[in-house]
């Protein structure tokens, strides 16, 4: 918005949702229809007031927390990043996929090699602040967002979908981040970035966190997705 591997994380050098199949060999066996009933499950779901739920994590399950500097650990050393916290706290392996300076655009051109080179179960995704601070017209982003979304869908992947703050006093995500987890069925963190991007305390520079605040980010993201069934 830094690179280590160990056996909870793995770093990446460079460059959705609720109840996908089981997991196959090879990301192109997952069958579509089962995908496709797993996300209309989900938008029946919300449309019942049910929140959306997500897969059951088993320990070998990989999870990829797939960003910009916010996910990279930008202002602490590697395993005080929120993947590294993260994984500790859920007991899964945790795939550190984060880029400084990367755009919502560049995020959706490195997705599909992610996804096929770590097979990962869940995604978290936590993008846009690079937009923001470049003036990218809102639509882009969101449409951007949206063909990340589709493309976990159609690879089986479940999605936990972050909301990322505007530039702003005390200003929150836009509001098709919301919008967006709320029509595919996704559940959804929006506040946890605004708490801490907005507290000195909980920051090592004007836009990163600091150790504390990637620690709060991770709790925040762990509370998640016990409540939505992934983790005990």
């Amino acid at each position: 918005m830094g690179v280590a591997e160990g056996q909870a994380t793995v770093a990446l050098a460079e460059g959705s949702p609720p109840g996908p199949p089981p997991r196959s060999s090879g990301i192109g066996l997952r069958p579509m229809a089962a995908v496709g009933l797993a996300w209309a499950i989900a938008l029946l779901l919300t449309a019942c007031g049910r929140a959306p739920e997500l897969p059951r994590l088993t320990p070998e399950d990989v999870v990829l927390a797939f960003g910009d500097s916010l996910t990279y650990g930008t202002g602490v050393r590697p395993e005080e990043s929120y993947p590294e916290v993260l994984a500790e706290l859920i007991g899964r392996p945790v795939v550190r996929a984060g880029v400084p300076g990367e755009t919502t655009a560049e995020a959706l051109r490195r997705l599909p090699a992610a996804i096929e080179t770590h097979q990962p179960r869940l995604l978290l995704l936590m993008t846009g602040g690079n937009d923001f601070l470049r003036k990218v017209a809102r639509e882009e982003t969101e449409a951007h967002l949206r063909a990340m979304l589709a493309l976990a869908r159609e690879r089986g992947v479940a999605v936990l979908l972050v909301g990322v703050p505007v530039p702003g006093f005390f200003a929150g995500p836009p509001a098709f981040y919301d919008a967006l987890a709320a029509e595919l069925g996704l559940p959804y963190e929006g506040s946890i970035l605004r708490q801490v991007l907005y507290d000195n305390r909980t920051k090592s520079d004007p836009i990163h966190p600091n150790a504390l605040g990637y620690r709060r980010i991770a709790e925040a993201l762990a509370a998640t997705l016990r409540e939505a069934g992934a983790v005990p």
